[in-house]
């Protein structure tokens, strides 16, 4: 067997089983399987990763640093996917993600909708943008991994709305390993599905609500969550890089 082989069949035992447990989820919490979109986290994870969850019928991935999203990106340009860009994000690599991502879901600061916005009409696309939610901050502060209080949402969602090039998409949180919710990831996710009721009622197309990971992808099914992002479950565990 060749290692691409071994790899091959790896991925796909590894998505079937991810695809049993967030099927599993949905049923359990009164929810069509399609009510749900998997969104496979390929950081730290080569090209030829890709190509394989592409063959398997993937058609979401998501990447958190540009330095090694860009190449990658480029190198699957052929391949049907909807690239998902989920980390902190600074300004000078907005001109390079706005390249490739479909979607940058850590939108969590005014400057940051204003250069997205800017790259996004230099390069004649539109940018769906989910604002995340830090639900260990402060009401209109900043959380330890990313994101804007639940005070700043609103004001930041009606900016990107009024902003040309982008589309607010809605939410996305990551559960917090401090603070109120520290432990309850089911709780955080409710939350965040109360923050997205108020949010679609000023923008009713905003419906997206991105929480979960390998290993509270349940809890964010059983809350609502519209899209979960899966990485180590799907791929494995990986020495860190960088």
């Amino acid at each position: 067997m060749t290692d691409l082989q071994g790899r091959t069949e790896e991925i796909t035992a590894n998505l079937a089983a991810v695809e049993e447990r967030i099927a599993k989820a949905c049923a359990a919490a009164g929810r069509r399987r399609d009510d749900v979109t998997l969104i496979v986290v390929t950081k730290t994870y080569p090209a030829s990763d890709v190509r394989i969850l592409s063959g398997l019928g993937v058609r979401h991935v998501a990447e958190n640093r540009d330095q090694d999203a860009a190449p990658k990106a480029q190198e699957c340009a052929d391949l049907p996917l909807t690239w998902h860009f989920v980390g902190q994000l600074q300004t000078n690599k907005v001109r390079s993600v706005v390249g490739y991502a479909d979607l940058v879901q850590s939108v969590d600061r005014v400057k940051l909708v204003t250069a997205l916005g800017k790259e996004a009409e230099r390069a004649g696309r539109e940018v769906g943008c989910l604002i995340q939610v830090a639900l260990d901050a402060q009401e209109d502060g900043r959380g330890e991994r990313g994101g804007v209080g639940v005070g700043g949402v609103e004001e930041l969602a009606a900016r990107v709305a009024a902003t040309p090039g982008l589309r607010l998409g809605g939410l996305m949180t990551v559960a917090p390993l401090t603070g109120a919710y520290a432990g309850r990831q089911q709780a955080a996710f409710e939350r965040l599905m109360d923050l997205s009721t108020v949010l679609r009622a000023a923008h009713p197309a905003a419906n997206m609500v991105s929480a979960g990971m390998s290993s509270d992808l349940e809890q964010a099914v059983a809350a609502g969550a519209t899209h979960v992002r899966v990485g180590t479950a799907v791929l494995g565990v990986r020495p860190r890089l960088g």
